[in-house]
């Protein structure tokens, strides 16, 4: 099972900038769909994206992160474009 702290850090770790931008980052576990909901908030902006299990997972124990990084990278273009 992941911790939704873990994903946090891992995504941290990846993006050492948003915090420091002032992004901010909430993660969740979205048990209707089965998969992890990632919020990212800049000022009024919201944007929000989706990770499979086993992307996560995979992500997690350091496999691979690509379709974590995908995901996180546009929207955190997305959000930067506001």
């Amino acid at each position: 099972m992941i911790d939704k702290d873990d994903l946090c850090k891992k995504i941290s770790k990846l993006y050492p900038d948003i915090g420091e931008c002032g992004i901010d980052i909430n993660v969740v576990f979205d048990e209707l769909n089965e998969r992890w909901a990632v919020d990212l908030k800049k000022g009024s902006h919201k944007l929000k994206t989706y990770l499979e299990k086993g992307d996560a997972e995979s992500c997690l124990q350091g496999k691979q992160c690509v379709s974590l990084g995908i995901e996180i990278s546009q929207l955190r273009g997305n959000i930067e474009r506001m």
